[in-house]
C-alpha cells in the first residue's frame, strides 16, 4: 500500500463491480430457468389438450 493514498477506494470499487456482475449473472440464470420451465409447462399443457382431443375422437369414432 505504499503507492496508494489514504483515501484510495479502488479495492472497494472493484468489489462492487464484481458483486454487480455476480448479481447480473444470478438474475440472468433465474430468468433463463424460469423461461425454460414456462416453456415446459406450456408444452405439457398442449400435449394434455392433444391427448384429450385424441381420446374424444376415439370415443366418438367408436360409436359409429
Amino acid at each position: 500500500m505504499g503507492d496508494r493514498g489514504w483515501y484510495d477506494d479502488s479495492d472497494y470499487h472493484e468489489a462492487v463491480q464484481r458483486a454487480e456482475r455476480a448479481t447480473r449473472f444470478g438474475w440472468s440464470a433465474i430468468a433463463w430457468t424460469a423461461g425454460a420451465l414456462g416453456c415446459v409447462l406450456i408444452t405439457i399443457a398442449v400435449l394434455c389438450v392433444v391427448a384429450v382431443v385424441a381420446c374424444l375422437f376415439v370415443v366418438v369414432a367408436s360409436d359409429y
